[in-house]
């Protein structure tokens, strides 16, 4: 395809034709299913995504109102029925492949990118989310009476500043722990990996050395530490700066204690001595970029609102908005677009509709300047009653607590 026809492309197509989908033309993998093949049911799914679709009644509406896209999508037509029956049926291991195959398209483009500025690297932050399911219907994710609830164990790679996105995700029931998905997500020693404390054990600890695996981790009381040598803290926040070994491991660590603004304590242990303890005190707050992620998914996908009460629908849905998310990434990097991620996605939201070509235009166009220079600020008039029409019944208050004997005004009504 060339330049001009990418152009006058409508947006959410060019969007959909990113998609890495030749793992998934297999006749056999599609025997019976003539009306929705996978690969048009995750498009489908994607689109819902990015234009937030929020039932399948409404994904059906926008497909007859878009013959484009139903095009870009492969179908002519389908039920409400027909996408929750498939999305129930698909297996999870098909939109966790798409996931995957969308995170390796995207790690190719920011391969170059060296991750946090001043000798810090790439970050792998390691965190999970619980998403409520309603009570009645999802028995199976049983937490407590109060509660059902699900969970998305969650690796954030941070490969710059500015750009941030999941390569690995695990669900689970509500009731499986942090510690327990540890061995999933913290694999490999490419960069450092950054944790809470519901991750650390002496096990995990131990075993992350052995490979040789960079990390910075919240402790718990409970670990006992073995002082080696202590330094000398270089900013008032911070207590103590040591060199340690913990249990029965013979390969010293870093432990840095620190204060924040509201003196709540934070104990730190990591391996990466050729940091400043300030740095490792500031490292520990990127975690935080975690919790913003996860904030900004629930608010700007699909994802707390479910489109299924089955374990494998939901499971699906986790894959599908995180793909979603990737694929806005990848076309975002493209267009060398300096916009933070809400604002790109806000906009692209309202062009998906429309030629990729006026996309790029939005993108570039500047904002206007709506200052008009300093202007004095008028004193209000507080004799002068406001105006409240002819409808509303008004009652007011007497502006002196003492005239408690004052009846209050009417307004017409």
């Amino acid at each position: 395809m060339n330049t001009k026809s990418i152009g006058r492309e409508m947006l959410i197509c060019q969007c959909l034709s990113l998609l890495p989908l030749e793992d998934f033309d297999c006749p056999l993998m599609d025997y019976g299913k003539y009306k929705l093949s996978t690969k048009s049911l995750l498009k489908t799914f994607v689109s819902a995504q990015l234009d937030q679709w929020s039932s399948y009644a409404h994904m059906e509406e926008k497909l007859e109102a878009y013959p484009k896209l139903q095009k870009e999508i492969g179908i002519s037509g389908i039920s409400a029925s027909q996408l929750s029956r498939r999305i129930n049926d698909l297996p999870t291991e098909v939109p966790q492949k798409l996931f995957l195959n969308a995170v390796q398209k995207l790690k190719q483009i920011t391969q170059y990118r060296k991750g946090l500025p001043h000798g810090i690297g790439r970050l792998s932050i390691i965190d999970s989310t619980e998403i409520r399911l309603p009570k009645q219907l999802c028995d199976w994710a049983y937490i407590s009476k109060e509660y059902n609830a699900v969970k998305m164990h969650t690796r954030l790679q941070v490969v710059s500043p500015d750009v941030v996105f999941p390569d690995k995700i695990v669900p689970s029931t509500g009731i499986v722990g942090d510690v327990e998905t540890s061995d999933l997500l913290i694999e490999e020693a490419d960069s450092t990996y950054l944790t809470d404390r519901a991750y650390p054990s002496k096990d995990n600890l131990m075993s992350w050395q052995e490979k040789e695996i960079n990390f910075l981790v919240r402790l718990s009381k409970s670990l006992r530490l073995i002082t080696l040598e202590k330094y000398t803290p270089t900013n008032p926040s911070i207590i103590k700066d040591e060199k340690v070994l913990y249990g029965v491991s013979d390969i010293p660590l870093r432990y840095i204690e620190f204060l924040d603004e509201k003196d709540r304590r934070y104990r730190i242990l990591t391996t990466r001595f050729d940091l400043s303890d300030e740095q490792i005190m500031d490292l520990y707050r990127h975690r935080w970029m975690i919790e913003l992620f996860f904030k900004w998914i629930k608010q700007h996908l699909k994802l707390t609102k479910i489109w299924s009460t089955k374990p494998q629908g939901i499971w699906n849905q986790m894959f599908l908005a995180l793909t979603a998310y990737v694929v806005t990434m990848i076309v975002k990097l493209q267009m060398e677009s300096c916009k933070s991620p809400w604002e790109f996605f806000r906009l692209m939201q309202t062009h998906l509709y429309k030629t990729v070509s006026s996309f790029k235009k939005a993108i570039r166009r500047k904002k206007k300047s709506t200052s008009k220079g300093r202007q004095k600020v008028p004193i209000p008039d507080r004799k002068a009653e406001p105006n409240y029409g002819k409808v509303a019944l008004v009652k007011l208050k007497s502006r002196e607590t003492q005239e408690r004997t004052r009846a209050p005004k009417l307004g017409n009504y």
